[in-house]
């Protein structure tokens, strides 16, 4: 299954979020740049459990080395599908997430989630000399907050059948328990010694970010988290909008609202529309011109039900300006 996105709305820009996959994507290119000297760079930088188990391994690294790699390991990447498939999940889920804690509790609730499943490779792998990176560990517990913030969320998700790709529009608390499964299904059965995917750390990570959502809930946003969320406020809706038209008896014509904000109706925008049709979907560039107002309607021409003499009705889009 490959999420392509939710339906939830981010309020505010993710500001924290955009910064943290720039840091992901940059020290992936300080990574290329290693050459001969990355399998190294990977060992001194990377959480490497026996480090801490094995005094003849821990003596060859400084007391800085030791601890820094507990959030170092964290921005580092084994190649870049495993960049592109980490940071795509991030962006997906972690704009929400953001929004709900704010800027400055979300940077913690992120490096908190990535030092916890941290510590759950650790424990459960306390011998093992292969390193561990990636962000997999810190976006679990994105996911882990996301699963209690938004369960009835939907995510239009990618599924291969056979050859042949279809979307489908999940519920997220069924996207995220069927990921969580996996993982721990991988987990067991993989060899606590063996090389590859860290699967505990991904658990560690989904049970910590549950957990430490809770305890950041307890506390209010500072009023410099709130002052951030004033400046930072989202202007516009998400590109990929999914909408559900309805019919009337008999009538061939179907109609649906669609939301913008009130600089894109003012500046015009070019949305990806997709319509659910039971199993299938529809999608298709939708373009929303300059200067349109609260309640006009956008016509899309042959695109209703059709009748029993083979003729088609029209898809009307009633506008709805968001502030």
């Amino acid at each position: 299954m490959i999420p392509i996105r939710d339906t939830i709305r981010s309020e505010t820009y993710p500001v924290v979020n955009s910064v943290i996959i720039a840091v992901n994507v940059i020290v992936f290119f300080i990574e290329l740049s290693q050459q001969q000297r990355l399998n190294e760079f990977i060992y001194i930088y990377g959480l490497v459990p026996a480090r801490y188990a094995v005094p003849q391994i821990s003596a060859y690294f400084t007391t800085g080395q030791q601890v820094v790699s507990f959030l170092t390991f964290m921005f580092l990447h084994g190649g870049f599908l495993h960049l592109l498939g980490n940071m795509w999940t991030l962006y997906i889920f972690g704009d929400n997430v953001e929004d709900r804690l704010g800027h400055l509790r979300y940077l913690m609730f992120y490096l908190l989630c990535g030092l916890a499943s941290g510590a759950s490779h650790l424990v459960i792998n306390w011998h093992s000399k292969v390193p561990t990176i990636g962000a997999s560990g810190a976006i679990a517990g994105v996911m882990g907050a996301y699963f209690l913030l938004y369960p009835r969320a939907k995510i239009l998700t990618l599924v291969p059948i056979f050859f042949f790709f279809q979307f489908f529009e999940l519920p997220a608390f069924f996207f995220l328990a069927i990921w969580f499964l996996f993982q721990f299904l991988s987990a067991a059965g993989a060899s606590a010694q063996a090389g590859g995917i860290a699967w505990w750390a991904h658990i560690g990570g989904f049970i910590f970010g549950i957990i430490f959502l809770k305890v950041f809930q307890m506390f209010p946003e500072s009023a410099a988290g709130r002052k951030i969320r004033d400046m930072t406020r989202n202007r516009t809706t998400p590109r990929l909008q999914v909408i559900r038209p309805v019919g009337f008896g008999t009538d061939p014509d179907l109609y649906a609202p669609i939301t913008i904000t009130e600089r894109e109706a003012l500046f015009g925008a070019r949305k990806l529309i997709n319509i659910p049709k039971g199993f299938r979907k529809r999608t298709f560039f939708l373009t929303i011109p300059t200067a349109i107002s609260e309640g006009s309607t956008l016509r899309l021409k042959g695109m209703g039900r059709q009748t029993a003499e083979g003729l088609r009705g029209d898809l009307y889009l009633k506008v709805q300006i968001r502030d």
